[in-house]
């Protein structure tokens, strides 16, 4: 028993730090070479797992050499751009100017159910709404609007705005994020002084 627990903890290990190398992408966000290796290093995981009596590199030596492959695949998909149409395939213009393309519909094999769900999802009920619909290589829909059926903006109304900044996590679960301090350029005692107008005596006391 404790020897299946040892080799589930590494296989374990080994997949996590083959898939935080992959990159950080969402699962829906994967291309399709990704998604492929992905569901093969799950497989490659489990198989040595259930059977105690195969060698536990038959599991890990398969995982990086899909590790190895998939950082050649990106390299060469950042320097090729056929390359990379070739490993990711192209985006796909659903609508244009418009027009739903139905040409494009049937090669994809989308149906229009599939294409009013995306675009409900976006906002927008009606299709004459939108100028372009373009389904990305990762599945994801983009959807722009027509011009004149876009919300509202500051720079549409002539309205001058200030730069916010990006905001910086000071606290986190009591504990203080002394990176985010040095990056705002503040220092903990500003942070205690603040914290104290707020009614709280240390940082351990704010949650966030």
């Amino acid at each position: 028993m404790l020897t299946v627990l040892i080799r589930t903890i590494l296989l374990f290990v080994v997949a996590v730090v083959a898939m935080r190398i992959m990159g950080k992408r969402q699962i829906s966000q994967l291309q399709p070479f990704e998604l492929v290796i992905a569901i093969m290093i799950a497989d490659l995981a489990t198989s040595p797992m259930e059977n105690i009596g195969q060698p536990l590199l038959y599991g890990i030596v398969p995982i990086l050499a899909l590790m190895m492959l998939h950082s050649a695949f990106s390299i060469a998909s950042l320097k090729s751009e056929k390359l990379r149409g070739l490993i990711s395939g192209r985006p796909s213009i659903l609508i244009k100017k418009g027009v739903i393309q139905e040409t494009e519909l049937r090669n994809i094999c989308y149906d229009l159910n599939d294409l009013l769900e995306e675009l409900r999802a976006s906002g927008l009920e009606n299709p004459t709404d939108v100028c372009t619909a373009i389904l990305e290589t990762s599945g994801k829909m983009s959807v722009f609007p027509h011009a004149d059926r876009r919300p509202l903006t500051p720079q549409d109304m002539q309205i001058p705005v200030q730069y916010e900044g990006i905001p910086l996590t000071l606290v986190l679960d009591g504990e203080v994020q002394g990176q985010n301090l040095v990056t705002a350029g503040l220092t903990e005692a500003w942070l205690n002084d603040t914290l104290k107008s707020y009614g709280f005596h240390a940082p351990k006391e704010v949650l966030l």
